[in-house]
């Protein structure tokens, strides 16, 4: 069956209250990086902003933010940090229009889902089925795949298995991938698996430890580091399979973003937190569809990241976000952060990458 995108219920913006509203309100910045007080800060959903009488739908949105207003009714999303001194922001704490400010949560509002408050099992756990959410992720990755940007946020779990490892390989190759997300762990722990068939020192087929294994990995990390890149070391050494040959071979870019935990790190980690989340910001703006797995500080950075909704070539769709984890408590955490629009899949990353790849 081919896919379908849910479609967009257009606000009705000939509402009296919306007609009768007052445009939004704005107030300068005063200092760099600080907003006035009163800011309006922004959500997942589409919110749209009444400016000289006629209501805007603000694009590239991300939760925690404010609304910057520039010349006539051009609007930016822009984190605090990234104020200056003079900028417009709104300002405002209604989100119904009574302030210019409309926040609209039923723009892809299904249709013949029961009403009732009390109802069994509308969580996400380990006694949830999750069939029908493998087969609705197979039809959206065949659609994303010519017509999204999906990307992909790897722990490093994702590269302790021989079949997960090669699984993750062969959907990149495949063009099931435009973006990956990830920190030093998952990328020196993959090229510990090419050169050595290990991850941290443990056969990553048989999952027996080698002897003198806990060397590899910071082994790969001092080897790579006489290289200015990964795409040199990758070259001059030789390496021919894994996840980040797949990502050099296809040109899909790679965002590491470093921890204070990194050992080494690997050429090409980014070691700044805020330069990190810039370069991972620039990624988000273009997503549609966002599977986190066996990472929960990422994937809850990169759906706070991601809003619930995408604005092209005039038309607003759906972002999908999955969060992918055996633990109940990690996978269902992103709800609990404000990303609501997530689907919670349970079950370990290895069978998961594994179902896909076979799958698709």
């Amino acid at each position: 069956m081919d896919f379908q995108l849910p479609l967009y219920n257009i606000p009705d913006f000939s509402a009296q209250s919306l007609v009768s509203s007052p445009d939004a309100a704005t107030r300068q910045v005063e200092m760099d990086g600080v907003a006035p007080d009163n800011y309006h800060a922004t959500t997942i959903f589409p919110e749209y902003f009444k400016i000289s009488g006629k209501w805007y739908l603000v694009e590239k949105s991300r939760m925690d933010c404010v609304v910057v207003v520039k010349n006539d009714h051009d609007m930016e999303v822009k984190e605090f940090r990234r104020l200056t001194a003079s900028e417009r922001v709104v300002v405002g704490r209604s989100e119904d229009g009574s302030e210019g400010i409309y926040v609209y949560t039923d723009g892809f509002k299904s249709h013949g889902i029961s009403d009732d408050h009390f109802s069994f099992r509308t969580g996400r756990s380990r006694e949830t089925s999750f069939s029908r959410d493998y087969d609705k992720l197979y039809e959206l990755l065949s659609y994303e795949k010519e017509k999204g940007y999906v990307i992909w946020v790897l722990g490093p779990a994702v590269v302790f298995d021989y079949d997960a490892r090669k699984a993750m390989a062969a959907l990149i190759n495949k063009g099931y991938v435009h973006a990956i997300f990830a920190g030093n762990a998952l990328a020196t722990h993959d090229l510990e698996g090419a050169v050595y068939k290990t991850a941290l020192g443990q056969d990553i087929y048989n999952h027996t430890p080698i002897a003198k294994g806990h060397y590899h990995h910071i082994d790969v990390i001092n080897r790579a580091r006489r290289y200015n890149s990964l795409e040199s070391y990758i070259k001059s050494e030789g390496i021919n399979d894994g996840i980040v040959h797949a990502c050099i071979q296809n040109k899909i870019p790679m965002v590491l973003a470093g921890s204070i935990r990194d050992d080494g790190p690997l050429p090409g980690v980014v070691s700044d937190a805020y330069q990190a989340q810039s370069i991972m910001r620039e990624y988000t703006k273009k997503a549609t569809t966002v599977l986190g797995l066996a990472t929960q500080l990422h994937t809850i950075a990169t759906g706070n990241m991601t809003p619930a909704y995408q604005a092209q070539n005039g038309a607003v769709r759906p972002v999908f976000i999955y969060s992918i984890d055996v633990s109940e408590f990690v996978a269902n955490k992103l709800r609990d952060r404000g990303t609501l629009e997530v689907t919670s899949i349970i079950t370990n990353v290895q069978d998961f990458l594994v179902n896909l790849s076979r799958n698709l």
